[in-house]
């Protein structure tokens, strides 16, 4: 796990030597759709509710180029499982991500598009929604998203985007489950 975050650090030093500028904090929230998870091959093992997330990040800015460290919380409940109730089960996941943008300014307009990809770890975790110990696990996790900022002051954006986040399998319990996701997000962003 660690390997490849020692590489995408080593990938990003580039460009985040160049992104050394203006630093900002984001805050972002939104809905999180939970793909059915394969549990050991079986396809919609675990169907889930729409969920949410909620996501932090620092970051520095300069000219188009972003970089940022950024922490979320996802949860999702239950709906109908093999294995599990869907008395209060949730599947709930802290993630830890370096993230990189592109924004494409345009001449004389206050929105801008963006694109963006991430590296990072999920810290995923699943309970049956009894009083019994929830199991867990850490994984790789990247994500590739796109979406728009526009500026509503001087400092601030209102950031509007979706985004597409694929932890590797997670071992709960011995079996091996999918957790990827598409989420939908709104924040706003916060310039020094």
């Amino acid at each position: 796990m660690i390997l490849p975050l020692l590489v995408a650090g080593v990938c990003t030093a580039p460009s985040l030597a160049h992104a050394m500028g203006n630093p900002y904090v984001s805050l972002s929230g939104g809905i999180g759709l939970l793909n059915n998870s394969t549990v050991d091959g079986n396809d919609d093992a675990i169907e889930y509710d729409a969920g949410y997330l909620i996501n932090g990040a620092v970051g520095l800015k300069n000219d188009n180029v972003r970089m940022e460290a950024e922490v979320g919380y996802h949860r999702n409940s239950v709906d109908s499982s093999f294995y599990y109730g869907p008395n209060g089960a949730h599947v709930s996941m802290w993630t830890f991500m370096a993230n990189g943008y592109y924004d494409f300014e345009l001449t004389n307009a206050d929105v801008s598009p963006y694109v963006m990809a991430g590296l990072g770890v999920a810290d995923a975790s699943i309970s049956d929604g009894n009083w019994g110990p929830e199991s867990s696990s850490t994984e790789f996790a990247w994500q590739l998203g796109a979406g728009v900022g526009i500026k509503t002051s001087a400092n601030t954006m209102v950031d509007l985007g979706y985004r597409y986040l694929s932890p590797s399998d997670a071992e709960f319990d011995g079996a091996k489950v999918s957790l990827a996701s598409s989420n939908f997000l709104a924040g706003i962003r916060y310039n020094f």
